[in-house]
């Protein structure tokens, strides 16, 4: 068995969905593999000078353009005739991808860079102090949407990135989550399989930013999926090839219960209203994916 290219030791937080997620998608790439990488908080936590936790080539890029360093790594290898030889991962978190750095990584698609772009998504600026970010789901709690006797949390909706990476025209986008680890190592390893640019969105919990306990990121990871909030799909040529089935599909205040940044959903009749449009958001996601299983149907 070889050295392992993402190693124990860095400096996460416990039960940090993002370190699973990066592991998981270095070892599905292996070790021909050159990482450019967004500042946030996988950047923080796995370089802090002078050590690494990468076992790859690993570039620290700006906030906004990983995906541009990222396009000249792939232009260089293509003009010295390796790119067939090495991956180029273009990857950060949410605020990087789908705010600061969306320029870039819209260029990126544009020009058709042999690259795969890898959004972990943990809903908010995490490694900055838990602000807002076009990813953070609506009524949830941060530090710049806090909930009071005038907010409700985020008034805003998640920015639909998957529709953004498709609207380029682009060969492969699909989205993960960390509780299902089989699944986001098959769909990197697919991406990679596919010549021109490609997009992963991977749901990686956050127990410091969502204030849930570390043990339980895992379930967490699960829940957003089972409940209909967080779709597994997959679009080949802009069409729609795979989806994750749900069997019984479970209420969204069974997963939104455990997170702090939640916690005034639970503490007022005055918010009742709110946790239905969040259900209603789960709902239409059921629907339009076909989510739920045949035999879950009544």
């Amino acid at each position: 068995m070889g050295k392992p290219l993402f190693y124990p030791g860095h400096t996460a937080c416990a039960g940090c969905g993002q370190a699973i997620g990066a592991r998981l998608v270095i070892e599905a790439a292996g070790k021909n593999t050159i990482v450019s990488n967004a500042t946030g908080c996988l950047e923080v936590f796995s370089t802090r000078y002078p050590e690494t936790a990468w076992g790859v080539p690993w570039i620290h890029s700006l906030f906004e353009n990983a995906s541009a360093v990222a396009s000249g790594i792939e232009a260089a290898l293509r003009y010295l005739g390796k790119k067939k030889e090495v991956n180029v991962i273009a990857q950060g978190g949410d605020g990087a991808t789908a705010d600061i750095g969306l320029q870039s990584l819209s260029g990126m698609l544009e020009r058709g860079h042999d690259i795969l772009y890898v959004c972990y998504d943990n809903e908010a600026y995490m490694n900055t102090g838990v602000q807002r970010s076009g990813l953070t789901p609506v009524y949830s709690h941060t530090t710049t949407s806090p909930y009071g006797k005038i907010s409700k949390g985020n008034i805003r909706p998640k920015k639909d990135m998957v529709g953004i990476a498709l609207a380029h025209g682009i060969p492969y986008v699909a989205t993960a989550s960390v509780g299902f680890p089989r699944d986001v190592e098959k769909k990197v390893k697919k991406a990679l399989s596919i010549e021109g640019p490609k997009y992963i969105q991977i749901f990686v919990p956050c127990p410091l930013g969502w204030r849930h306990e570390p043990m339980l990121t895992y379930k967490m990871a699960v829940l957003a999926v089972e409940t209909g909030l967080y779709p597994l799909v997959e679009y080949e040529d802009g069409k729609l090839t795979q989806v994750k089935k749900i069997r019984g599909c479970k209420p969204v205040e069974e997963y939104l219960k455990l997170q702090g940044r939640y916690r005034h959903l639970f503490g007022s009749e005055d918010y009742k209203s709110d946790l239905m449009k969040i259900q209603e958001i789960a709902d239409r996601n059921i629907e339009k994916f076909g989510l739920r299983m045949f035999q879950d149907k009544k």
